[in-house]
């Protein structure tokens, strides 16, 4: 049986000024993210997980905390942004409204800008990402720069996968890996 290949993410080169890139998957964000969250980076603003507290706020209940909406949104900017490459920086990070417990997260992201290194073998890459929740409205924008190699010197890939080829064996306790 042929193993088929899978998505491998994009290279410096598959990038143009003005491409849209729509993430297929939503995200609910929960309680438990939002307070784990929260609790794990050591906010101590209780409007995130004092629900006692924020009913006493104008929003009436808990935020989400923006750290875990954009940590959350990045990921899932991976695969059509920086798969292959790495994130140098956040900008112009905005927070038009409120999010909260059970609301869904969906992005899209604009390549504003492409720019290939002095070296020849990548580039950065900048992109606008726009959130809305489930009602369409806005939750979040911010820009992002990635670094991103071109194919012909992918530091990642088929040369850096770790799992055997087809058809090689599989390590385990009675075949030990070469």
């Amino acid at each position: 049986m042929a193993v088929k290949q899978g998505w491998e993410g994009r290279y410096f080169e598959d990038f143009e000024v003005g491409d849209i890139y729509r993430c297929r998957l939503g995200r609910t964000v929960t309680d438990t993210d939002n307070i784990w969250f929260t609790l794990l980076t050591n906010n101590t603003n209780q409007i995130h997980f004092n629900t006692e507290y924020a009913k006493h706020t104008e929003y009436g209940r808990p935020l989400i905390n923006s750290a875990l909406t954009l940590s959350i949104v990045a990921g899932m900017g991976v695969a059509d942004v920086s798969e292959n490459g790495f994130a140098l920086g956040w900008d112009e990070i905005r927070l038009p409204n409120p999010l909260f417990a059970g609301d869904t997260l969906y992005s899209e992201s604009t390549v504003l800008a492409v720019r290939e290194s002095r070296q020849g073998d990548r580039g950065t890459v900048t992109v606008e990402t726009r959130v809305t929740n489930q009602r369409g409205e806005r939750v979040m924008t911010f820009r992002r720069t990635a670094l991103v190699p071109r194919k012909t010197h992918a530091t990642l890939g088929e040369h850096a996968d770790p799992r055997p080829s087809a058809g090689s064996p599989r390590p385990g306790p009675d075949r030990p890996a070469p």
